[in-house]
């Protein structure tokens, strides 16, 4: 008998399949498969269901139950599976008495939904590195997105109990703290004071000093506040990987995805950033064949990626998600968004390979995993063999293999 967790979608999912896995346990589970789905695509959602069943199948005798984004904005169809036994809402999944009582389905409106505890989540079974929630929710209404329906408005852990989630993982060994949140830039808008992600950011590293590295989820750069450019300028232990909420590189398209920013202030984002420093390095989730979006358009959108001097593309092909805006919206042929998301992938890959190669015989900065791999400021995922998981220790980049590089530790480096 297991308790076994399947967590599709974001971190903060990634996250939370912890709680439930601690929640589970004390509740009394012993053989069960926890299932946290993502709503973002039709894609991830048929995905879950196929895990579901693909878990009846090899544990016939065990408990499923099924959570997440695509539990909380469709139970029903869930709880119609005769394979799951259980449909939790994302805020009863992390709350220990919803895990007790006889109903099949427990989930309450995401819009009443209480703050999830971020500080309770104290890091990932097996890694070095530690995520913490600080925000979740979201207050906007993109046209193409479901997750406010799943996950409510935007809530924010309070700056105490974040500092000292920190500062006791510091203390339990973990090398790097990574915040994360829905719309984690939002933070701190609902809280007295209403503090911002960059207070948030100087006051960890003021108040934590043994903190090595800290490092930053998704971000919405035109929520980037002046305390959080001062941290990026000033502060090396805030890591030089940023990953950006972009969507799209055409300003018609962007204006009817209902996002709040151009694609002017995207690319000026990226220079001031690298005026401060240097070193940065950008990811940034695009959507490939939005509705309406013409050949131009999406030029607009490739062209970007070479503009903003993205190295890490994380593409997502447009899945119309039933009420929302977009999905009413003139849809363009599956085939046209299927080629216009490759298009961008191979653009990404080409991107990622300059980048790699442009790192051999550079010296970095890598925690340490398990497996003999490895982490660089930048994200980087790197080979090495030889120091303990948890070091963090200076490399020479040797070479590459993939999307991975090669490193070897530098003798008698501090």
């Amino acid at each position: 008998m297991s308790l076994d967790t399947i967590s599709f979608g974001c971190r903060l999912n990634l996250l939370e399949s912890e709680v439930m896995r601690a929640n589970a346990r004390a509740a009394g589970f012993e053989d069960a498969v926890l299932v946290n789905t993502c709503a973002v695509t039709g894609e991830a959602v048929r995905q879950a269901r196929q895990a579901i069943r693909k878990a009846r199948r090899e544990r016939p005798g065990a408990r499923i139950v099924v959570s997440g984004c695509a539990a909380q904005t469709d139970p029903e169809a869930f709880a119609a599976m005769a394979e799951v036994d259980l449909v939790l809402g994302n805020a009863e999944k992390l709350a220990p008495d919803a895990w007790r009582g006889s109903e099949r389905v427990r989930v309450a409106d995401a819009g009443t939904a209480a703050l999830a505890a971020g500080e309770a989540v104290t890091g990932i079974e097996g890694h070095t590195r530690a995520f913490v929630a600080v925000q979740n929710g979201c207050d906007h209404r993109c046209t193409f997105c479901i997750i406010p329906y799943g996950r409510g408005p935007s809530r924010s852990v309070p700056m105490g109990g974040v500092v000292e989630t920190v500062r006791s993982l510091v203390a339990r060994g973990f090398g790097e703290v990574v915040l994360t949140g829905v719309d984690l830039t939002a933070y701190g808008a609902d809280l007295p004071g209403r503090p911002t992600l960059g207070r948030l950011v100087a006051t960890i590293l003021k108040l934590v000093p043994d903190l090595p590295r800290l490092r930053l989820s998704s971000l919405d750069t035109i929520e980037v506040d002046p305390a959080l450019m001062a941290a990026i300028a000033g502060e090396p232990r805030l890591m030089p990987h940023f990953h950006l909420s972009l969507q799209a590189g055409d300003d018609m398209i962007l204006k009817r995805m209902k996002r709040r920013h151009l694609r002017d202030d995207a690319i000026r984002f990226c220079a001031e950033v690298r005026a401060l420093r240097p070193d940065a390095v950008f990811g940034a989730d695009l959507i490939a064949g939005f509705p309406t979006e013409t050949d131009a358009m999406f030029d607009n959108s490739l062209a970007l990626v070479e503009a903003c001097g993205l190295t890490h593309l994380h593409v997502f092909p447009f899945s119309a998600r039933p009420g929302t805006p977009a999905a009413r919206m003139p849809q363009l042929p599956h085939e046209t968004v299927k080629a216009r998301a490759a298009a961008l992938r191979t653009l990404g890959r080409r991107r990622l390979d300059a980048f790699l190669d442009g790192e051999i015989g550079h010296r970095r900065r890598v925690l340490v995993e398990r497996g003999g791999r490895g982490r660089t400021e930048h994200f980087t995922d790197v080979a090495i063999e030889g120091p303990p998981p948890g070091a963090i220790v200076d490399v020479r980049i040797t070479g590459r293999a993939e999307s991975r590089l090669l490193a070897t530790p530098i003798a008698g480096a501090a």
